[in-house]
């Protein structure tokens, strides 16, 4: 008889999001190699428009992936082919959350968000708290075309088993209603001077996961008003080569620095996934094409 052990990058996207709920895994990079992974902001309804219409006005920081079918419904995704699982809870199926109160965040790491969004059992029906879900999309989705590439450009926190680093940037972002003096957060990876092209052409095609970097080299560290290159706001520090420079994507992360910047005018609770622990979705890199019109324009398609 023969065994196989399935490797992270070769699990199916159903597998993944039961390893988050189980909480047996945490940094979701290098996972699902075929699918793409998202950023998650879940917030009351009533702000949801807004949020919606800040996603519109920066699609590069903010790449749409799917939104709740039904507010308050932890289980429902539109499109549907973003999460196709019928036992999907967007409560669990991260590995780790963040929950922020008057845009400061009180509570991170936490496993689940079971008691703080509880629901009806019945079948899509609305809960007691109408919380609207938005998935955002990921650059760890681009990271296996990196590592498959000839010869291969493994992000170095692949290597080193950590969490990517991601900066605040003093880059602003276009206001929607509440959401305004937002800036976006990116994360980097550092690579040899003469690899960047290769780099920029590969994660060209994936804008709806950021796509290409949006600056690169030491000299973009102060036109995005990075504090300290070897101090990063979210994950870990990595170390440069000889001849490695700083390429900068922007990064999901940044709907949470909106949510910090409207401070007050949020009245509730909002809900984000911990940077750097992803949801995973059925979409799959062969949707690229198709979402590059928007989910709006995926479902007319479909």
């Amino acid at each position: 008889m023969t065994i196989t052990t399935q490797t992270p990058e070769t699990l199916s996207s159903q597998k993944t999001r039961f390893l988050a709920r189980q909480n047996t895994i945490t940094n979701t990079a290098g996972y699902s190699g075929t699918n793409l992974q998202a950023n998650l902001l879940i917030l009351p309804e009533k702000y949801s428009q807004d949020f919606h219409n800040l996603c519109l006005r920066n699609p590069v920081a903010c790449p749409l992936l799917g939104i709740s079918s039904i507010p308050g419904n932890p289980h429902k995704i539109s499109p549907t082919p973003c999460i196709r699982n019928s036992d999907f809870d967007i409560r669990t199926d991260c590995p780790a959350y963040r929950v922020y109160k008057h845009g400061k965040c009180i509570a991170a790491n936490k496993r689940d968000l079971l008691d703080l969004w509880s629901t009806n059992d019945a079948e899509d029906q609305r809960s007691s708290e109408n919380y609207t879900a938005f998935l955002l999309g990921c650059s760890y989705s681009f990271e296996a075309a990196l590592c498959n590439a000839t010869p291969p450009l493994t992000p170095r926190h692949q290597v080193t088993n950590t969490l990517v680093p991601m900066y605040r940037t003093s880059l602003p972002l276009s206001p929607a209603g509440i959401f305004t003096n937002a800036t976006c957060t990116v994360s980097m990876r550092p690579y040899h001077e003469s690899e960047v092209e290769r780099v920029r052409d590969i994660t060209r095609p994936y804008l709806a996961t950021h796509g290409e970097p949006i600056a690169w080299g030491w000299d973009a560290v102060k036109r995005l008003g990075i504090r300290d290159i070897h101090d990063p706001d979210f994950g870990d520090k990595v170390e440069f080569g000889e001849g490695e420079v700083p390429v900068f994507w922007a990064c999901g992360v940044t709907p949470q620095m909106a949510v910090e910047a409207a401070g007050e005018k949020i009245d509730g609770l909002v809900f984000a996934h911990e940077p750097g622990h992803m949801l995973v979705t059925d979409w799959v890199v062969e949707d690229l094409e198709r979402l590059k019109g928007g989910i709006a324009a995926f479902r007319a398609k479909i």
